[in-house]
Order: C-alpha cells, then structure tokens, then sequence
C-alpha cells in the first residue's frame, strides 16, 4: 500500500498553531501552583493550551510517520518517537517530549485530582521542549519541500 503523501501546508498550519500556544504559555511560565488554584481563568488558559500543544505535535507526529510509510503510532506517547523514525526529530527531543502526553491525558481525563504545582512546573520545560520542536519540525519540512535549499 502506497503511504499518505506529505500535505506540507497541514504541518505549516498546525505548527502556527503551536507557536500561538507557546506565546499564550509564554506569558504564564512563571505561574504557581497557588495562583492556578486561586485564578480559575489563569489555569483553563495554561491547561488547555497545554493539552492543544500536544494534541497539534501528535497529529504532526501521525502524519509525518504515516507520509514516511512507517504503521501509524499507537499512542500519543509513540508518536513522537515515530516522528524520530522518520527523521523530522531527533531521538533525544522525542524522548524528552513524549512523557508530556501523560500530563495530556491527566488534563484531558481528569483520572485523578491534578496537582496544579505539577503543571505550574512542567510550563518552562513545555515552553523550551516544544519551542524546539517547533523549529525543528519546520526545519526538516522546508528539507522535504525544497530539498535544495
């Protein structure tokens, strides 16, 4: 069977995206856990801008995977590690960016109460870790649009 071909103006999208959610986080880095408890507002805007980063980096992950012929990931977690298989992260990255999904899922599913000290302090690493892929994503694709450049 023949892979789902790169759509390029898909990734750019999703990765403008991401850069509007980092500039949202950008601006609450330095929030508490107290103040995410106190402000109700302050902590649906980081939660849910939490939860979109990822959500966007998965679907790149799938589509980036997929368009390389490799199986469609399995997880949310795999997908970062399959993006690496097909060459649009590098290993270390993916490996440092996939436990992120499990604060995803914590968010997303409310398994537990959350532990808003936790999510105060996974902002900066969140901020730094998908800043970087974020460039690096968009520089493997410029690599796959105009290989020349």
């Amino acid at each position: 069977m023949t892979p789902p071909p790169l759509r390029p103006e898909a990734v750019q999208r999703r990765l403008r995206e991401m850069r509007e959610l980092l500039g949202v986080l950008r601006r609450h880095a330095d929030v508490t856990g107290d103040e995410l408890r106190t402000d109700l507002e302050r902590r649906l805007v980081v939660e849910r801008a939490l939860q979109q980063l990822v959500d966007l980096a998965v679907k790149i992950n799938a589509h980036v995977a997929t368009a390389a012929g490799l199986p469609a990931p399995a997880s949310y977690y795999t997908s970062f590690l399959a993006a690496a298989e097909a060459g649009a992260l590098d290993e270390d990255l993916a490996e440092a960016l996939a436990p992120s999904t499990g604060l995803r899922n914590r968010l997303v599913q409310e398994y537990e109460e959350i532990d808003l000290t936790v999510v105060a302090s996974a902002l900066p690493g969140a901020v730094d870790g998908y800043s970087d892929y974020v460039r690096r994503v968009a520089g493997w694709l410029q690599e796959q649009v105009d290989p020349e450049s």
